[in-house]
């Protein structure tokens, strides 16, 4: 039996055009998050997590936000990552993984619905919620927030401190 082979030439010629296609079946080259994303109407607070171990509040760190595109390419599948963190402290309190934006996209200047992230982990306390933001043991916090669309790594879109006020919704 007689073995083919492929000259090299050819083989290079074949795998430029597999990428061209792959790269147009994808909709072109990958959109830079970190320019084209904006974090909007970014509210952060305290939120009222209820009462646990039986006469305890809970307070957990809390963020709604939008993403504008302020690019002119669209925007798909795109994934954010909200890690919250004490100030000065580099242990995770917490962290959400969010679809932002399904494969349907999201166009130049348009904007998604307000999306919410919460962290499980918070501070307890038997006195009444609001003392317990001005507690002298009370530790600020601050959220970050990370975009991914496909393969490239997360780019870091966002970072803001959680205000001391108490939310309920």
């Amino acid at each position: 039996m007689r073995q083919r082979t492929i000259a090299p030439n050819v083989l290079v010629a074949l795998l430029v055009a597999g990428t061209a296609v792959s790269a147009a079946s994808c909709g072109g080259p990958p959109v830079d998050l970190a320019k084209a994303l904006k974090v909007t109407d970014a509210v952060t607070g305290w939120y009222d997590a209820g009462i646990v171990e039986g006469q305890k509040n809970k307070l957990v760190p809390s963020i709604s936000f939008r993403l504008t595109n302020v690019g002119t390419a669209p925007v798909s599948s795109v994934y954010v990552t909200v890690s919250f963190r004490v100030v000065g402290d580099e242990q995770e309190l917490g962290s959400s993984y969010i679809k932002a934006v399904g494969p349907e996209g999201l166009a130049g200047g348009a904007s998604t619905p307000p999306m919410v992230a919460r962290s499980s982990f918070g501070y307890t306390g038997e006195q009444p919620r609001n003392q317990m933001l001005e507690h002298s043991t009370f530790k600020d916090a601050q959220v970050s927030l990370f975009a991914k669309s496909g393969s490239p790594a997360p780019v870091k879109i966002g970072e803001f401190k959680i205000d001391r006020q108490l939310l309920t919704k």
